[in-house]
This record gives structure tokens, sequence and C-alpha cells, in this order.
């Protein structure tokens, strides 16, 4: 690991300060896939490297490797909205799903559009 201006630092030394710090670096073994999903897109790592960091109780984690970026292709509906859309607009779980995708998560909008039917 390298600290700003740590250039040419002693390894050794460089753990020493980092201790001082209340810093510890722990590498995780064996990873063997990291996914960081969005609403609409996910990101995945095959040969990722983690490490953590742990400076004083907040863990930092650090991924290396090659990112592989798709598109989930929908937006990712919360269950608090399909619940909400179900109660205010008397409809079974699936019509409330259908409506908010078709309006784009948009709960008012969903629950008009259940409303006119």
């Amino acid at each position: 690991m390298m600290m700003p201006g740590g250039r040419g630092m002693n390894p050794r030394k460089m753990q020493q300060m980092m201790k001082q710090m209340g810093i510890s670096v722990e590498q995780i073994e064996d990873v063997q896939e990291v996914i960081i999903k969005t609403s609409t897109r996910e990101i995945v790592f095959n040969d990722a490297e983690v490490t953590i960091m742990d400076a004083r109780g907040i863990k930092s984690y650090q991924i290396v490797g090659t990112p592989v970026e798709k598109s989930t292709g929908s937006k990712v509906i919360p269950e608090d909205d399909v619940k909400l859309v179900m109660e205010q607009a008397n409809c079974d779980e699936v019509s409330a799903r259908k409506a908010l995708e078709e309006a784009s998560g948009d709960l008012a909008e969903a629950i008009m559009r259940l409303s006119k039917k």
C-alpha cells in the first residue's frame, strides 16, 4: 500500500507509522467475484483483489481488477412503493408493479393510471 509522499520509504517504517495512526490493512483471500449493483447497471469484477483498510474503526474497501459493466435494463422498484400503490389503488401486486414500471417509478402517476381503470 502506498501512502502519498511515501515513495522510497522502507515498508517496515511505513507499517509502523500506519500502526501508530491506528490504520491496519488486510487483504481478503480467495475473492471469487465482486458485484456493484445500481438501479440500472451492474459492475462485475471476476478477477478482483480486495483490500480492507481500517482507520480507527472506519473501514474502506479497495477493489483492484478488470470491471465488466452491464445494463440491467430496468429500474428496481422498491417493495414499499409497490405496497403503497396496492393500498392506494386497491389492486394486486402484479398490477401495482406493472403500473410503477410503466410510470418509471413515479408513485402518483402509477396510482392515477390504476385509478382510471
